[in-house]
């Protein structure tokens, strides 16, 4: 790999994003070299860098830029899995809004301030939110306001209001609208009773007229003449950061977020569940491990444990968020639960479908889990068993898959409210679709139950 531009990038006059023989650089541009110079010089980056807030660098070879009007080339750190804020839960959307919120209170006590205030310039590694925009900051003017207020409210906080106060699942929004949700949106989504907290009536409901009213008008905020104290800068901060620190989503009862306490395994057989998995991941010794449909992360944490970077995927906002929270409390470093329908998976989106990668782009991971899980896609969602090894084929070398037989209680669930039209539903047309595109390398046959848990390696050329 040599050469590529990292499309996501590309909207920044400071610099932009690279790879060059398979390693992440980022250009510095002319222009922004005072700015880049006061963020070395002040401590700020010093600083952030050592509490976890921002992502660390090391300065490269001038000789590696890619045009004339390079300042510096910097090596960032390398982030282990990049995710988007419509694939995150309510409260890592909200912890990644306080990252951002703080590393702008400390750029203010080093002169300086944040310009862009994205979701997407945060990435969760070990565990912790962490700014990755080196190039996110710029001196202070002293008396001009804050020009990423409005980006921080589309991005921030109008999106965890919806979620908290209309609907949870509205934070898929971001997708939609890539530079936030619009404010005019999200006051008439929200309910009429936010415009009682203060703090959502000005920054969501106010905010919200301000913009239509001045849409027709061009209007530079740094030029208006008005001045913004550092005092007032820094209340407004606090003002946001108190409004995102009040939102809460109480979390609901669900079928897949209590699934653990909803099965049909035996304690037996979740044990030996639990065994034959550790012993499948410790055979395959993954470094990367997806686990797709990982509920409340319990096998998530199995490879986690190995040492594996585990992305752990779910459609369901309640587990995620409890998966998410776990791993907070426990400050595990290994795992990042993440939202994720596999039936209608993230795709590529932005400018010529290239600013936010794919799933599948984001792979293949060394090793993905399918327990419990198949029968899902097939029944509940129709998805025929080819079409589901194809998709698996594409996001990993190894797979952990359990088969889960129609005789299984779960299976009945499903079907107890449709048609069984799922004739090619069986185990033998299971074993003879995956062969075609993995070598099945082990069969385990799980004690007190039908279910079966198969190792499986991709073909060198799959089918």
């Amino acid at each position: 790999m040599s050469d590529i531009d990292i499309q996501g990038s590309f909207r920044d006059p400071s610099g932009f994003l690279f790879r060059q023989d398979g390693i992440l650089y980022r250009q510095v541009n002319a222009g922004y070299k005072e700015h880049y110079d006061a963020l070395l010089g002040s401590g700020l980056y010093e600083t952030l860098v050592r509490d976890g807030l921002l992502v660390s660098h090391g300065e490269a070879e001038i000789g590696l830029s890619r045009s004339e009007d390079a300042y510096k080339v910097i090596r960032p750190d390398h982030i282990r899995f990049i995710s988007y804020p419509y694939e995150w839960c309510f409260s890592q959307l909200k912890h990644a809004a306080l990252t951002t919120l703080e590393v702008q209170k400390r750029a203010l006590e080093f002169g300086m301030v944040l310009k862009d205030a994205s979701a997407y310039n945060i990435q969760f590694e070990s565990g912790r939110p962490i700014l990755i925009d080196t190039l996110s900051f710029e001196k202070y003017r002293e008396g001009t306001p804050w020009v990423a207020y409005r980006q921080f409210c589309q991005h921030f906080l109008a999106p965890l209001a919806l979620m908290a106060r209309t609907d949870v699942r509205l934070g898929r929004l971001s997708q939609l609208f890539i530079d936030g949700a619009p404010l005019d949106l999200a006051s008439r989504l929200l309910p009429l009773r936010t415009r009682l907290t203060p703090s959502l009536f000005l920054h969501v409901h106010v905010h919200a007229r301000s913009q239509a009213y001045f849409a027709e008008k061009r209007v530079d905020v740094r030029k208006t003449g008005r001045k913004v104290s550092r005092l007032a800068l820094r209340g407004l901060i606090d003002s946001l950061e108190s409004a995102v620190r009040a939102l809460k989503w109480n979390l609901p009862s669900t079928e897949w977020g209590d699934y653990y306490r909803d099965t049909n395994y035996s304690e037996a057989a979740l044990r030996h569940k639990t065994e034959t998995v550790a012993a499948l991941l410790a055979s395959v010794k993954p470094d990367t491990v997806w686990d797709l449909g990982g509920n409340l992360g319990l096998f998530s944490r199995i490879a986690s444990d190995t040492g594996a970077e585990t992305v752990s995927f779910d459609a369901d906002p309640a587990a995620v968020e409890k998966n998410y929270l776990e791993a907070v409390r426990k400050k595990e470093q290994k795992i990042l639960p993440l939202l994720l329908d596999l039936t209608n998976p993230s795709p590529d989106i932005g400018w010529q479908n290239r600013e936010r990668e794919s799933l599948i782009a984001r792979g293949p991971a060394h090793t993905a889990m399918a327990l419990a899980l198949i029968h899902h896609l097939a029944i509940s969602n129709n998805v025929p068993l080819g079409k589901i090894a194809d998709f698996l084929k594409s996001v990993c070398r190894f797979l952990v898959i359990e088969f889960v037989p129609k005789s299984d209680s779960q299976v009945q669930r499903l079907l107890s409210t449709r048609e069984d039209v799922f004739s090619d539903y069986t185990r033998q047309a299971f074993e003879a679709e995956f062969s075609q595109r993995f070598a099945i390398q082990e069969c385990v046959q799980l004690k007190e139950s039908q279910r079966v848990l198969y190792l499986m390696r991709k073909h060198p050329v799959a089918l």
